[in-house]
Formats: structure tokens, C-alpha cells, sequence
């Protein structure tokens, strides 16, 4: 099949772009596009032409199968310089989205025309490199170096409607893409509006307050990422040298970042994403059909939960114990839902429609009879959660999914409180569940397996990342964190700060240190959950036994402005107490321990050799399908560093060698923590990575 096609409607030349699913620029693309314009500058009857994509979309970006390999001709930066220099006009027709190399392919021609939800973007910041092709020379030219440098930063494409506003999209089109393309041709063509190289413009001045602000932000933002500041550089260099020279500059920085290590774990996170849906078991399954859904408890979770089921289009029944409790969810879906319509996400018409037809807030599970789905977001004890689950048993018609949101507890045990455990999954949402993506879908080993595929299509519904996971304590996400928590405490008991601890790990590229994420959840969260643990504790485990003193000085965190750091008018995010510090040094007398240093390298290396070692045994035991889902659990919903790829990742591009060595060298002083996974240790033995797993 040709993937660019070359006709003719009228005095106007059509090059559709026909490679799918999402019209890559793949070399056969290039050339063909290359083709085209040729035949198009040799054709005298035509006296413009369009470029558009067939299918759903304008063009996606660069072939993804094409990465890794040497580049063939011809190169995109020429092609598009090739459709800029052309002598006659040339129009992009942009419809669903245009990113990255489809977003440059637009630039490189003198006119855009887009439909209103078109989605336009230079999202190279987010796979470790910058764009490549002009981005950097041409956006600046027609937006401004705020507005490009916003853009090119962030990743975050813009709408047609937006584009136009900001002055890269030239016109809206309607329903009908191709005759609305068609007819701004001809209209360009009869005012005798000739070729207009958006290089031919002149590039913005240089602003060096805007510029230096722009410095200082991205290098406090960015958490140690080159790309957004290599973006910089590359606009900065269009201030300040010609187009050409300056667009060598943006090539030789684009080729510089491909073969790091931010790129590879950049690239590692956008294909792991994409392979945490294939779950072999559901291949086929269709998934059981959901328009109506239910949720148990309104606190912060199950209205979060709420919310992003009524904006994913769902009827949602909200049950909770008294009107009183009823309200006060009703109001906090309100707020979320208002602060949607705040940023642009939602507009009121919809809110008003959502409020009053879509979300109902009741008191009494009978209110669930129709419900197609039923989620458990209540307090996170196993007798709370069955005797929910059994008044679900009674009340939900045969078929309906019930499914509970707990964060540790045994879902075959939730099961076994039902008639019908094949209808009951874990859906492990995380807070605030209607931002956060990540959705831990755990199986339980009655789930039926079309239970399984609906909780997929759900995911997906609602715009989020579900990964697959089996039943343990905490799943994939929290069993490892458990004992990343472990160890930091360890190192917290021996002499580290705990704001030592979170400043080396937020240098790391966390996005918040484990001290300070305790504050947020509640140090009542992490006492009840050692209570709970307590009875199966082993005789040589560690107790954090500071943090079980800030606990009974009723300092739980933000929500009482006292927790590990203090919280005020004056310091809203929180500042160090030396209150804590002494309870620390007490809780170590207590135990006859003699505080020691540790290096932030030391922090860090001891906590990433935890959180692999936990991670080997929950990918031996089947609990993540593949190492990869791990590293988009932490990814997705605990603000693992994106460009260091996940735990696993960062173990292959380190060597497992190296990070068996440090367990090793551990366990001489605690060899009952530092218990080296049966899986790393064949791995390493046998010179293999956790990538080699990924299937």
C-alpha cells in the first residue's frame, strides 16, 4: 500500500499521509512525502497543496519501530526544510492530533488550518530529547519565546482552538477537514497569497530577565533533567545566531541526548506503559458491559473515586452511613469537579449536568440494585470490608463487578465473604484518585477472568494506567514501598536525619522524600498499618519506634501542622523540628544504638538496593506479570524519577552486580533485612538484566 498518496481537486494538490494506525514518519512516509513535493512543484496546474492525514489523525510523530536503529534518508529536518522552500503554497490539514515530527511537518508548511479539538504538541521533553526537526527555530517565531518555551517544555499539546489563539494554526476547520482545507486553499490562491516560510519571519529578541527566569525555574522543576534545559539552550541559540546555525545547534543537541541514559529511561517508561494492558489471560475476554456504577464511603478516596467515574461519563450512586456524611461527599465531589471546570478540563454546562443527573448521594446500600459496578473505598479493615461485601452480596444484581479499593488487605479473603467470589477484583485507586493514574488491578484467584478485562476497560475509561497484580500484602506498588520504608527507617535508627534522608532522595529525583510523603498520607496510616502487621512480625525486625512516639504526641502530619516537619503560614510546606530530631536521639538510647553518618550516596544506594531486592521477589512470585510493571506501578503512583525509568530500569542501566554487591556488603551488619532475592541473584549470576524478563 502507498503511504502518501498525490491527487488532484481542482487547481489544488492533495498529499494524504495513509500509514496507520497513526501515520508515523516512517522512511517510507519521508520519502513519500518527499515524492510528493515534488511532483507537486512539477505540476503546473497546481497552485497549492495540502497535506493530510488519513484516518483519525494528521500525523502522530516519529516511527516508534525506527528508534534505536540508524537513521535513513531522507532525514526529517530536509524534508521539511524541502516543503518550506517550496515555490508554491503549501497547506497542513490538521485533525486529531499532530505531535512531536507531525507537529514539525505542520511548521515546515506556510499555512495551517485544524479543527477545533485537533491536539497539537512538541512532546520530545518527555521521551529525553528536545525537537529535532525546526521545533525549537520555528515555534519561537510564532508564539514567542514564552509561549514556545512553555510548549516545548512541558510537552503538553494545546487544542486547535488554542493554536489558533496563540498564532502557530492559521484557521478552523468543521466537520469536514478536506473540503474546509479545500476551500482556505482556493481562497489563498485567489488573494494571491504566495509561499511564507515561517523561517522567513524574524525570531524574537532575546529577553534576558524572561530567559534567566526561565533557567532558574526549569533546573528547579525539571529534578536533574537535560532536555527542558537543552531546549533552552536551542532557543537561545535562535536569539542569537542565524537559522541555519542555530538549527544546527537544535540538531547537534537532539542527536547528542539520544544515546544517554535519561533517554533510554525515558523510552523504557513510554514502551512499559504501553505493555502493562497485554495480560495474556484476558486476550479475547470481552469485558462485562458498565454505564451505572456504585461507591461505598465518601472520604477523600471514594470521592475521588466518584469523580473521576462521572467525568468518564458513568452514573455513580455514592453510598455513605448518614445524610450528614452524604452531604459532605456530595460537596467534595462539587469542589473537585469545580476545579475542573477551573483549569479547563470541563465547562460548567457539564458540571450542572454531572451534579444533576449523573451523581446521586444516599444513605443505604439499596440504592445499588442497578449498579453495573460497585466499588469499596471504606476504612482499611478486613471486618469493616466484609460485612460490606456481604450487604453488596445482597443487594447488587447477578453480574455486577464488586470490587474493593483497599490498599493491602487479602482480596481472596474480601471474595470469600460473597456468594460469588468470581464477580470480586481489587481496584487499588491512588490518591486523589481522580488526578492520580495509576490503578493497581488486583486478581484474585476466583476473579472470572471477563471480571479481569472489565476492570481493564474500565481503567482505560477512565484514563488511567492499570497494572495487573496479584494478591500479597500491598500488592506490587505498596509491599515494595513497605520495604524501601523499612530500610530508610533503618537508616533513620542508625544516625541518618530524616531530613537528610528526604533531601538525598528528593536529589535523586523523587518528587517528595519518604518523611515528607508520611506527612501527606498521615503518620496514623503508618502506625495502624504496623499494628496490623505486628502479630506476624519476625523476632528480628526493626520497629521505627520514633515514628510510634510521633504518633502518640498526636503529631500525624500536615492535617494536625505537626508531623515530622512543622507546618505554618510561614512555612507551608513544612520546616525541620528539632523536636523530632530529640525524639529520634531518645528512641536510639532507648535501644543502646550509637548514631552514625550517612552520605546522601550511601541514602540512596541503601534504598534503591531495598526497593530492587523486594521488587526481584514480587516478579519471582508472580505478583507483577513482568519487571516493566513495576516500574510503571512506581512510575505512575510514586514519583519514581520518570527519566531513570523505574526500579528495575535503574537496576539494569546501574548492574545488578553491583546492586547484589551493595545487599551483600549490607547484610554484614543486618543479614536478616538484606536478604538477597533468589531472582537477582540468578540474574546477576548469569550476566542477564530484569529487561530480559519483559515479555
Amino acid at each position: 500500500m502507498t503511504q502518501v498518496s498525490y491527487e488532484k481537486a481542482g487547481n489544488v494538490a492533495v498529499i494524504m499521509v495513509d500509514n496507520p494506525p497513526v501515520n508515523a514518519l516512517g522512511q517510507a512516509v519521508r520519502q513519500g512525502l518527499w515524492d510528493a513535493i515534488t511532483c507537486f512543484e512539477g505540476d503546473d496546474d497546481a497552485q497549492a497543496a495540502i497535506i493530510i492525514g488519513a484516518g483519525r489523525l494528521f500525523i502522530g510523530g516519529a516511527d516508534i519501530t525506527e528508534f534505536g536503529k540508524p537513521p535513513v534518508k531522507p532525514f526529517l529536518p530536509d524534508l521539511i526544510n524541502r516543503i518550506a522552500a517550496s515555490p508554491k503554497p503549501v497547506i497542513a490539514a490538521i485533525h486529531g492530533t499532530a505531535l512531536g515530527g507531525g507537529l514539525e511537518v505542520a511548521l515546515g508548511a506556510h499555512y495551517r488550518i485544524a479543527t477545533k479539538s485537533a491536539k497539537l504538541g512538541l512532546p520530545e521533553v518527555t521521551l529525553g530529547v528536545i525537537p529535532g526537526a525546526g521545533g525549537t527555530q520555528r515555534m519561537p517565531r510564532l508564539v514567542g519565546l514564552d509561549a514556545a518555551i512553555t510548549l516545548m517544555t512541558s510537552g503538553r499539546p494545546v487544542s486547535g482552538a488554542q493554536a489558533l489563539d496563540m498564532g502557530f494554526v492559521d484557521a478552523l476547520a468543521g466537520d469536514d477537514l478536506r473540503a474546509d482545507a479545500l476551500a482556505y486553499a482556493a481562497q489563498l490562491i485567489a488573494d494571491g497569497a504566495g509561499p511564507r516560510a515561517v523561517t522567513d519571519l524574524p525570531f524574537p529578541a532575546a529577553d534576558a530577565a524572561l530567559l534567566a527566569d526561565w533557567r532558574a525555574r526549569l533546573t528547579k522543576t525539571a529534578k536533574g533533567q537535560v532536555a527542558p534545559l537543552a531546549v533552552l539552550d536551542a532557543v537561545i541559540a535562535g536569539t542569537e545566531l542565524p537559522y541555519q546555525d542555530a538549527s544546527a545547534t537544535e540538531r547537534r543537541l537532539f542527536l547528542s541526548m539520544l544515546d544517554t541514559p535519561q533517554r533510554s529511561g525515558m523510552m523504557h517508561a513510554f514502551f512499559a506503559e504501553r505493555a502493562v494492558a497485554k495480560v495474556p489471560e484476558i486476550k479475547g475476554i470481552a469485558p462485562r458491559d458498565i454505564t451505572r456504577a456504585g461507591v461505598i464511603g465518601g472520604g477523600t478516596m471514594g470521592a475521588g473515586i466518584a469523580t473521576a467515574m462521572v467525568l468518564s461519563g458513568l452514573h455513580v450512586t455514592l453510598v455513605e452511613r448518614d445524610e450528614g456524611s452524604a452531604a459532605r461527599a456530595r460537596d467534595t465531589i462539587a469542589r473537585n469537579l469545580a476545579s475542573a471546570v477551573k483549569r479547563g478540563k470541563l465547562s460548567e454546562a457539564a458540571r450542572d449536568a454531572i451534579l444533576s443527573d449523573a451523581l446521586a448521594t444516599v444513605v443505604g446500600y439499596d440504592a445499588l440494585s442497578d449498579a453495573d459496578l460497585v466499588v469499596e473505598a471504606v476504612f482499611e479493615n478486613m471486618d469493616v470490608k466484609t460485612q460490606v461485601f456481604q450487604e453488596l452480596d445482597r443487594v447488587c444484581k447477578p453480574g455486577a463487578v464488586l470490587a474493593t479499593n483497599t490498599s493491602y488487605l487479602d482480596v481472596n479473603q474480601i471474595a470469600q465473604a460473597t456468594s460469588r467470589p468470581g464477580d470480586v477484583i481489587g481496584l487499588h485507586f491512588f490518591s486523589p484518585a481522580h488526578v492520580m493514574k495509576l490503578l493497581e488491578i488486583v486478581v484474585a484467584d476466583a476473579t472470572a477472568t471477563d471480571v479481569t478485562a472489565t476492570a481493564f476497560a474500565l481503567a482505560k475509561k477512565l484514563g488511567k494506567i492499570g497494572v495487573r497484580a496479584g494478591v500479597c500484602d500491598g500488592f506490587i506498588g505498596n509491599r515494595i514501598l513497605s520495604h524501601y520504608r523499612t530500610a530508610v527507617d533503618h537508616m533513620v535508627l542508625d544516625g541518618a536525619s530524616p531530613y537528610a534522608v528526604d533531601r538525598a532522595l528528593v536529589d535523586f529525583g523523587f518528587a517528595m522524600g519518604p518523611y515528607q510523603v508520611s506527612d501527606l498520607a498521615g503518620l496514623d496510616i503508618g502506625y495502624m498499618t504496623r499494628q496490623r502487621k505486628a502479630p506476624d512480625a519476625h523476632p528480628l525486625d526493626r520497629a521505627p519506634v520514633f515514628a510510634d512516639a510521633l504518633y502518640h504526641q498526636g503529631w500525624l502530619g500536615q492535617k494536625t501542622k505537626h508531623g515530622y516537619y512543622i507546618y505554618d503560614d510561614a512555612s507551608p510546606k513544612g520546616r525541620t523540628d528539632a523536636a523530632v530530631t530529640a525524639i529520634i536521639a531518645q528512641s536510639r538510647e532507648g535501644l543502646g544504638l550509637t548514631p552514625r553518618d550517612f552520605t546522601a550516596d550511601e541514602i540512596t544506594r541503601r534504598t534503591m538496593a531495598a526497593m530492587v531486592n523486594e521488587a526481584a521477589r514480587v516478579v519471582e512470585e508472580g505478583i507483577a506479570q513482568r519487571p516493566s510493571d513495576v516500574d510503571v506501578v512506581f512510575l505512575s503512583g510514586y514519583g519514581f524519577p520518570r527519566y531513570r525509568g523505574g526500579p528495575l530500569h535503574y537496576a539494569d542501566t546501574t548492574g545488578l552486580d553491583v546492586i547484589l554487591a551493595d545487599i551483600r556488603a549490607f547484610a554484614q551488619t543486618d543479614p536478616h533485612f538484606w536478604s538477597p532475592a533468589p531472582l537477582l541473584e540468578q540474574l546477576a549470576a548469569a550476566g542477564k538484566t530484569f529487561a530480559s524478563l519483559n515479555r
